[in-house]
């Protein structure tokens, strides 16, 4: 894992100005860009630049005055593009200028000292001119080529690795960025990532949003990022809220809890179960949330409908998606039911559809599809078709089929990838799912992106079951510690 940058302190011209960090989203001028960037804004966009060449003035005001609103409501910073006047018209919290179109001085002098002011650049000279002049960011690009525009600069990563050090003011990177390079542009310095088409293109912006904020955790210190489990207490530790903590925490992240049910459990089986009442489980959710930054929510044991309806009206009443790995668990190693049958439907209805990524094994895939799997061409099928019903991203794992080696599937909307590690044959894998399920939100939490956040959990779930100690009578729990030692040692 990366280790953490220094920390620098990113200083805006007046100390009132929001900081233009996160991502910056760039208006394009498709259709029903209202809903889109709607959309968007729930992923937690940071700034919006309002673009719109070659409109008449009185759409550009319209157009601008509903998208001013949407920023109002979400809390998004509104930027609008060289246009001074319509800056000034809409009231908009700034203007950003291109390299040609416009004098920071002019600017600040119309729209005047508590409105930001950005301005764009492709080199170190320009970007140290614009900080002179008295720009509170600079655009700095292209890093990639796009199709949004003409690109007559690509200064590249290189490019802004270069001036970073000399630049004071934030860097808002621009041109050609998605969340499969955002990655280096962040590691290189980029405080903000400007984007267009890879968020306002695809069928779910919310989700991309929130997949390139999570990836700023990566320069963070640690303890890096935040999760939130919500799920059931295994007094036997090897299992649900336990385990949840011991792999967030041993893998670098802070762990906060909502408990869901008690249970009376250990190596051998549950003996009870004791929901509790879903007033009480909002009660602890909205207590946490309204005080602790969560980066990513993981649930396990949900185990009645009550308890899935409630925790799907309150998570889907906020205004900024967290993004959730849901971990449908159903049944015990022992074989004792964890979540109640009438709660299969309720669940798909409700909760799945807000899955950044659902974690079903083979079992659970099954019963939520109501068919069996039986290889890993009907576990592609089956990710697809879970997909379907709304889950982002979808995760089946293959532990339960046969084979020398246990593969898991990862359908992430477009296309299927396969993660293979070696089969242990052994009976000490309680909590494996649980774990796994929470290594992955521990890593997308630190800024991993989806893909490698699944490859290294895998690794880790491997090694906690290879090194797993006998312990009590029954199905003895993986061996977490050694697992995370191994795998924070692992580049």
């Amino acid at each position: 894992m990366s280790n953490a940058r220094p920390l620098r302190l990113v200083v805006n011209k007046a100390a009132h100005l929001p900081d233009i960090t996160g991502v910056y989203l760039i208006t394009d001028q498709g259709v029903d860009l209202i809903d889109r960037v709607s959309r968007a804004l729930s992923g937690g966009v940071s700034v919006l630049q309002y673009r719109a060449k070659g409109m008449e003035y009185g759409e550009r005001l319209a157009e601008g005055g509903e998208l001013k609103q949407l920023c109002t409501r979400f809390g998004t910073t509104f930027i609008v593009n060289d246009d001074l006047q319509l800056a000034k018209e809409l009231d908009a919290d700034g203007v950003h200028l291109g390299q040609d179109d416009g004098d920071v001085a002019a600017a600040r002098a119309l729209l005047g000292p508590d409105k930001i002011i950005g301005k764009s650049t492709h080199n170190l000279e320009e970007a140290l001119r614009a900080e002179l002049d008295g720009a509170d960011y600079i655009g700095f690009g292209a890093l990639y080529p796009t199709g949004s525009k003409v690109v007559t600069h690509l200064p590249g990563v290189e490019g802004l690795e270069a001036i970073r050090a000399s630049i004071k003011i934030p860097i808002v990177a621009i041109g050609g960025i998605t969340t499969g390079n955002a990655c280096r542009v962040i590691d290189a310095g980029a405080d903000a990532l400007a984007v267009i088409s890879s968020v306002l293109s695809s069928p779910r912006p919310d989700i991309v949003v929130a997949e390139l904020l999570l990836l700023f955790n990566r320069v963070r210190p640690f303890p890096r990022g935040a999760v939130l489990s919500i799920a059931g207490s295994d007094s036997g530790g090897g299992a649900g809220i336990q385990a949840d903590i011991k792999t967030v925490t041993l893998l670098g992240s802070y762990a906060a809890t909502v408990l869901t049910a008690l249970t009376a459990q250990n190596t051998r089986g549950v003996s009870s179960i004791h929901g509790l009442p879903p007033s009480f489980i909002c009660d602890q959710l909205d207590a946490v949330l309204s005080d602790i930054p969560i980066d990513v929510i993981k649930t396990g044991m949900l185990h009645t409908p009550a308890i899935i309806s409630a925790l799907a009206e309150r998570l889907g009443e906020r205004k900024v998606l967290i993004p959730m790995v849901i971990d449908p668990v159903m049944v015990a190693k022992g074989g004792a039911a964890l979540l109640e049958r009438e709660a299969v439907q309720v669940f798909c209805l409700q909760l799945l559809p807000l899955a950044y990524l659902l974690t079903p094994n083979v079992p659970e895939a099954e019963r939520l599809l109501g068919r069996s799997i039986k290889n890993e061409s009907e576990m592609e099928l089956a990710a697809s078709d879970l997909h379907a019903l709304g889950a982002a991203n979808v995760l089946i794992k293959g532990g339960h089929l046969s084979g020398r080696f246990s593969t898991d599937v990862l359908f992430d909307g477009k296309k299927c990838h396969h993660f293979s590690s070696e089969r242990f044959f052994t009976s000490n894998t309680h909590g494996t799912g649980c774990s796994y399920a929470s290594a992955i939100a521990a890593l997308l939490a630190q800024g991993e992106p989806l893909l490698t956040a699944v490859e290294r959990s895998k690794l880790f779930i491997s090694t906690a079951i290879r090194l797993a100690r006998s312990l009590g009578k029954g199905h003895s729990p993986v061996n977490h510690f050694m697992a995370a030692r191994e795998l924070l040692q692992t580049p």
